[in-house]
């Protein structure tokens, strides 16, 4: 009984495959063919693979951002809307200020309540406007002279007052009053400068903004 020949690797001319035994040749056959398999999956399946991993997550990250974008869309009117009311809260609120005929007036009537109040009028002088982007600021420099009572008087009288008054206080010094190296008991000076404020209409805004004096 004939019995076959096994072959060795180092038998085999790898430069006369065709002269190989037929195990060898299905064999080697084989091994190319798992060759170009693996190839096949390193070059082409797995980049694709890895490439649609990638759009997967760029589709995601877009149905989020579209998602967001989405929300902001559907809130956009109802915060045109609460916008549209805060302007008009705004202009409002601004209409109490006093305007600019008033603003003659506003002066005088602070004075007097300093007086009224029983408060020395040692310097009372009003500065040049200075227009803002909607409003316009007037300087008042000051120094004046009396008790914590008559202060108290006066800052509750420019209240009561019919318009809406603004004061704010820049550089202001409260101390006790001296005359002649003596202190006088419970009397005050208070000196600086206060600023107060007026509403603009739309042609001083329009004028303010052409002459660049409307930024803040």
């Amino acid at each position: 009984m004939n019995q076959k020949k096994k072959f060795k690797i180092s038998d085999l001319d790898f430069n006369n495959i065709g002269g190989w035994p037929q195990q060898a040749k299905v064999v080697f056959c084989i091994l190319v063919a798992v060759f170009i398999l693996l190839m096949a999956y390193l070059l082409v399946v797995r980049g694709k693979t890895e490439e649609l991993a990638t759009l997967e997550r760029k589709e995601a990250d877009l149905r989020t951002t579209f998602e967001v974008e989405q929300g902001k869309a559907a809130n956009l009117e109802p915060l045109r809307q609460q916008l549209a009311q805060m302007e008009q809260v705004l202009q409002q609120m601004l209409r109490q200020l006093p305007s600019r005929t008033e603003m003659p007036d506003l002066i005088i009537d602070i004075s007097q309540t300093a007086l009224s109040s029983g408060l020395s009028n040692e310097l009372f002088q009003p500065g040049p406007e200075t227009p803002k982007e909607f409003y316009a600021e007037k300087p008042i420099a000051l120094r004046m002279v009396g008790n914590y009572h008559q202060f108290g008087a006066f800052v509750s009288g420019v209240a009561s007052l019919p318009r809406v008054v603004i004061l704010t206080m820049h550089d202001i010094q409260l101390q006790p009053k001296r005359g002649q190296g003596i202190t006088r008991t419970g009397t005050l000076e208070l000196s600086g400068t206060v600023k107060t404020y007026r509403y603009m209409d739309e042609t001083e805004m329009e004028d303010a903004a052409n002459q660049g004096g409307g930024n803040p």
